[in-house]
């Protein structure tokens, strides 16, 4: 019986998740390892060779870690989960006209519900990921996430969608600890060759990081059904042809493929008439928007106009803003301007470094 409890690790293959199960393991916890198969690249039409977190060498190198180190080891294959609701959301959302986020969605409704399910059924207490993000119980008696102290690595924001069940069973060890330190920990473990590996930024089933090959491999006639849709200005001017509106995304500017004689931005997508708006750096700004599908982690409720920080992108440093509670989700007004605001993207509430709560924008307003 160990001093600290049971805990179930997520273990990609990677230094993070590898330290935070081996730092648990070296603090007295009784640890079990498990790396989630979430998808087979041969399933996107990719010919290239897996990379990431679901390849065999991160599967090996997960195991030999526990293995090593004494503690056991299972592979979980979630492949039909995750490409049910991960993979059809992404592809519908950019089908209509907005940019997902995979990874929250993963994080929300695949990956830590079947941890616990499995960390249930082998009587584990606690379930652990190599998230940079800090859990703690507030005096009100909810479950925070708060930012992790390496403004670089910080992932709160990709977890804004745990509810209190999730959260009151989670550890997150790398919070306190800079990137630098974490490979110097792997380095000091005897983990050498795992303290120089890179890090994948790639979606994880997308191998080649090419989302548009990917689209056109799971939509069939996708191609003939969104080309040859206009590019278009605010007053609905005709400026070219675009390659489907579901290529694009709000702010975009680089591969438009079209010459202007100045810098232009995609400002808005109509799925409808498969056109794409285009206009100059000015007209992506926007002072409100409405977020729904909200989860709020350090408050049940929010108080109409309470001030947060908050962000519309993972590595936005987020905008100050006012909250209002309005057509079932969250009308949230900025003091400023803000840019490029983009339909289907998460947007994240702060007080301080601590999560209020979050969703999925739908919508935003001109000036």
């Amino acid at each position: 019986m160990s001093r600290n409890g049971k805990v179930m690790v997520a273990m990609s293959g990677g230094i993070d998740s590898t330290v935070t199960a081996l730092m648990l393991h070296q603090q007295g916890y009784e640890v079990i390892g498990i790396t989630m198969k979430t998808w087979d690249y041969a399933s996107s039409g990719s010919s290239k060779k897996e990379t990431g977190c679901c390849n065999l060498d991160s599967f090996n190198d997960a195991r030999m870690a526990a293995v090593q180190n004494g503690f056991p080891h299972f592979i979980l294959d979630i492949r039909e989960e995750f490409g049910d609701f991960v993979v059809n959301n992404f592809v519908d959302e950019y089908l209509a006209g907005r940019t997902p986020n995979p990874c929250v969605m993963c994080n929300t409704h695949i990956k830590w519900r079947a941890l616990l399910k499995r960390a249930d059924a082998l009587g584990c207490d606690w379930i652990a990921t190599g998230h940079y993000a800090h859990i703690y119980q507030h005096t009100n008696d909810r479950y925070v996430v708060s930012k992790g102290i390496d403004d670089t690595k910080d992932q709160s924001y990709v977890l804004w969608g745990l509810q209190q069940d999730l959260l009151s069973r989670t550890i997150l060890p790398l919070g306190k600890y800079h990137k630098t330190e974490i490979r110097q920990l792997a380095h000091d473990m005897g983990y050498t060759e795992l303290a120089k590996k890179a890090e994948s930024y790639e979606i994880c089933f997308v191998p080649d990081n090419d989302y548009r090959s990917f689209l056109k491999t799971k939509s069939p006639g996708l191609e003939q059904q969104v080309n040859g849709g206009n590019f278009v200005d605010k007053t609905g001017k005709i400026l070219g042809k675009h390659k489907g509106y579901p290529f694009y995304t709000i702010g975009q500017r680089k591969g438009l493929e079209i010459a202007f004689g100045k810098p232009m931005y995609v400002t808005g997508i109509d799925p409808e008439n498969n056109a794409v708006m285009l206009g100059e750096e000015s007209e992506l700004d926007r002072n409100d928007m409405l977020v729904r599908g909200i989860n709020l982690i350090k408050y049940d409720t929010i108080s109409p106009g309470m001030e947060a920080l908050t962000k519309i992108r993972y590595k936005g440093a987020g905008n100050i803003s006012t909250l209002h509670p309005a057509e079932g989700g969250v009308n949230v007004r900025f003091y400023e301007p803000v840019k490029g605001i983009a339909p289907g993207q998460s947007a994240v509430f702060y007080d301080g470094d601590d999560v209020i709560g979050g969703g999925i924008i739908q919508r935003s307003s001109l000036l």
